[in-house]
């Protein structure tokens, strides 16, 4: 059955808002704990006080609206113009998932070798989609 380019970028967008619910989940009660009232915070440093296992999460849910917005142009471009076969899809889902174990890895462990390792993986699905996209071109 073929896939749209655009339900990997559905999957990615979905995730997400998982880790966006992960963070509040964390992040409230800890505020609650650590005496932050956040009508009165001023500066994002004075969150510093948060366990570390509670700010990596947030850190993870900032990365998610870093790298990923080339995801989001790249998957939406191939979509529109045609590139969206069964290679680039295949690449788009590979992305996600090593977004997915990626933002598992921060969350929990947060091993910055193995954090780095899996970026740099998902980094290269995104060249090979630009790549091909650009090849399409001279097609």
């Amino acid at each position: 059955m073929y896939q749209s380019m655009m339900v990997p970028l559905l999957a990615l967008v979905c995730w997400t808002l998982v880790m966006w619910v992960w963070m509040y989940v964390t992040r409230i009660p800890a505020m609650k704990k650590a005496g932050i009232d956040p009508v009165k915070l001023k500066e994002k440093s004075e969150m510093d006080v948060l366990p570390r296992s509670v700010r990596q999460i947030a850190d993870n849910h900032n990365h998610l609206h870093e790298q990923p917005v080339i995801f989001y142009a790249l998957v939406t471009y191939s979509h529109l113009v045609g590139v969206g076969d069964a290679i680039n899809i295949g690449f788009a889902w590979t992305y996600v998932i090593l977004r997915i174990i990626h933002s598992l890895v921060q969350s929990t462990i947060n091993f910055i070798p193995l954090r780095f390792g899996i970026y740099a993986l998902a980094t290269l699905c995104l060249v090979v989609i630009a790549i091909r996209n650009v090849i399409a071109l001279s097609v």
